[in-house]
């Protein structure tokens, strides 16, 4: 079998990246784990694309963890993410089932395929100054007598980096009751993503399906349940939008442009955040988002067969 213990799927808004990872969950004896920072809430389901119908797979649904598991008005942060990645990544191990991570999420998919440190070490200042002089290479010779495996090469990007790397490392090493290292990760990552003019037509296309599919009432279910436009506003793009024409500030047709012109510049952000990973030493392996769905899936199975 693989030499991999988590498969990612990312991409851009409306690249087909959940149809995918569900799929490839069901050839793998697998199942997923959603890496959406806005799919975490209950309630908010249309507005943050949860797509349900895609976990179904020849009849049979596929279990997909960290979606729905905080109030709408709660705001989730990445330090929650990665500890319910751990226990989901942990349990579906021992059960004998393969790991599928899809979202589109750049902070939370780092904050796993990165190792992110995320309990927040205190800052070691007698340390940092007996650091301060030393080459990168000295303090990358330090780093590796912490840890031998250094997978994350940001952490040697730059001297400030490789101190607080150190200074990571030095703290767990010396209070490792409070250690929370991820387990090492050996993702292989596919992307799936469309040229930029069809990536534009499927978001449009994509945000006329959901408005007709009922989304600002969603939203104006969730204003009635109690949570403020201000609650609302926090999570941004169709919550954000929509809110401002429930309260009369946007016409139906000025939140429509609106909305579909921050969802376009969402997608470029995204990315651009995975170019920088990429940049940053993560190995993605792009699809065209045009490839028929189960040519895609051979090719990531002909590529989890390789060795690493």
């Amino acid at each position: 079998m693989s030499d991999y213990n988590l498969l990612t799927v990312l991409g851009p808004t409306a690249s087909g990246k959940t149809a995918l990872a569900a799929h490839l969950a069901a050839r793998l004896n697998g199942e997923v784990i959603s890496a959406d920072s806005r799919q975490v809430y209950r309630g908010m389901d249309i507005g943050t694309g949860k797509d349900l119908a895609d976990y179904v797979v020849n009849g049979q649904p596929i279990p997909a963890h960290l979606v729905d598991i905080a109030d709408a008005g709660y705001q989730y942060n990445v330090f929650e993410y990665q500890r319910d990645f751990l226990n989901v990544f942990n349990d579906l191990r021992q059960r004998g089932k393969f790991p599928v991570l899809c979202g589109g999420s750049g902070l939370y998919l780092e904050a796993v395929l990165n190792n992110y440190k995320l309990i927040q070490v205190p800052h070691n200042e007698p340390l940092r100054e007996a650091l301060k002089d030393k080459t990168l290479e000295e303090l990358t010779d330090i780093l590796k007598s912490y840890k031998s495996n250094l997978h994350n090469i940001t952490d040697i990007e730059n001297e400030k980096r490789a101190i607080r790397a150190i200074e990571i490392e030095k703290y767990y090493a010396e209070n490792q009751e409070v250690d929370f290292r991820m387990p090492e990760i050996r993702s292989l990552n596919i992307g799936v993503k469309f040229d930029r003019l069809s990536r534009r037509k499927r978001i449009t296309t994509r945000l006329k399906q959901r408005l007709s599919e009922g989304m600002v009432e969603e939203v104006k279910r969730l204003l009635d349940s109690g949570l403020t436009p201000d609650d609302l506003l926090y999570y941004g793009l169709e919550y954000k939008f929509i809110t401002l024409h429930l309260l009369g500030e946007l016409t139906f047709d000025e939140m429509f442009e609106k909305l579909n012109t921050a969802i376009h510049q969402f997608a470029k952000r995204q990315m651009t955040w995975f170019r920088r990973m990429e940049r940053q030493g993560t190995l993605i392996y792009w699809l065209d988002g045009y490839l028929p769905l189960e040519d895609k899936i051979e090719r990531v199975m002909t590529l989890l067969e390789k060795p690493l």
